[in-house]
Order: C-alpha cells, then structure tokens, then sequence
C-alpha cells in the first residue's frame, strides 16, 4: 500500500500522516549529515597542523643541538656567528614550543572528532527514525517526541562543540558532493540516505 498523505509505503494501509513532519525530519537529518562531516573535516585540519608543529619543533630542536656540538668542537671557526645562529635557533625552539602549549592543535582535533562522534549517533538516530515514519511504523505523535529528543542531544552538542573554520566546511561539501550550504533539496538528501529509504530514486541517481 502507498501512504495517503506522503506517498511512502505503509504498512497499516492508506492511513493519513502528517507530511511535514517527515520533510522537517529529513531536513534536520541533511543538517546534522553537513555538521557531522565538517567536525571531521576540522578535526582533520587540526590534526595535520598538529603533526606540522610537531615536526618543525623537533627539527629545530635537532638543529639547535646540532650546532651546538659544532660550537663546542670549534669546527666553524667564527664563534660570532656560530653563537649567533645558536642563539637563533634556540629562540626559534622557545618560540615554537611556547606556540604549541598556546595552541593545542592536538586537543582541538580530539574536541572536533568527540563531537563527531556524537553527531554520528544522531544521524544514524535520524536514518532510524526516517525509516520508521516511511514504514508507518511510528505514529505521529511518537515520531514528534523521538524528533525533540533528537533536537535536544543535537543542541547539547552544538553548545558543547568549538567552532569550525570555513575550510572544513568547504571540504566537507567536496566530500558531501554538494554545492549550496545547508540548503537540501529531495533529492540531494536522498543522496545520503541508502537506497531503499530514498523518495527521489531518479532524480538522486542523476
């Protein structure tokens, strides 16, 4: 049997649901799809500038012990310029050091990536919930109040989550295949549902 009002099977036969409720559903699930990937994306660029300051430091920190030994020895032959460039170093060593306890490019990753997590439990929460209202079988009424709960476990995450910069979002589109923020239509919502959940089969394929 095809659902009345939505057009979805239903298993209950023609029985008269509320079709806004499944297009806000799958609206608040293509939001949480996009929030999901860019915490992942941001936890990425967060981790590779980690790895970065990790690197130059302990590069100039071999540097540094470098020409120090060369200076002991006396193989340079100018100790003006041998003690000026350890003293350079050394200055470049306390700078970068001082500059990763300032920024915790490690902790911030691991920030992006809980919130991630979290988000992940609340899209696969929606996929649920999407499959339950197409498959009637949740009332309305249910699927109201497993939708607000949902809302709340996502705005606890919002307020707890550090901010994403404009490149993670950028490439949480590429990643998303998709070219206009936060705005869903069918189809492209479609995209990120499986198969058998879709409403726009067609149109999501091309």
């Amino acid at each position: 049997m095809t659902n009345e009002a939505t057009g979805v099977p239903g298993r209950t036969g023609m029985v008269r649901r509320d079709p806004y409720l499944l297009a806000q559903v799958r609206e608040s699930f293509g939001r949480v799809v996009y929030s999901h990937k860019t915490h992942e994306k941001q936890a990425d660029i967060c981790f590779n500038k980690h790895r970065w300051q990790q690197g130059v430091l302990v590069a100039l920190t071999a540097i540094s012990s470098g020409t120090f030994i060369v200076a002991v020895v006396g193989l340079l032959g100018e100790p003006v310029l041998t003690s000026l460039a350890t003293s350079s170093i050394a200055l470049l060593v306390t700078w970068v050091s001082l500059g990763a306890k300032t920024f915790r490019f490690a902790d911030e990753s691991d920030a992006h990536r809980g919130i991630a997590s979290r988000l992940w439990d609340v899209r696969e929460s929606y996929i649920s919930l999407i499959s339950d209202l197409m498959s009637s079988d949740v009332s309305d009424e249910q699927a109201r109040a497993r939708r607000d709960e949902l809302q709340d476990v996502t705005r606890a995450a919002y307020a707890d989550a550090p901010r994403t910069s404009p490149k993670a979002f950028t490439r949480a589109q590429e990643g998303l295949k998709h070219n206009e923020e936060m705005t869903f239509t069918p189809p492209e919502i479609d995209l990120f549902l499986p198969e058998a959940l879709r409403l726009h089969e067609g149109e999501a394929r091309s």
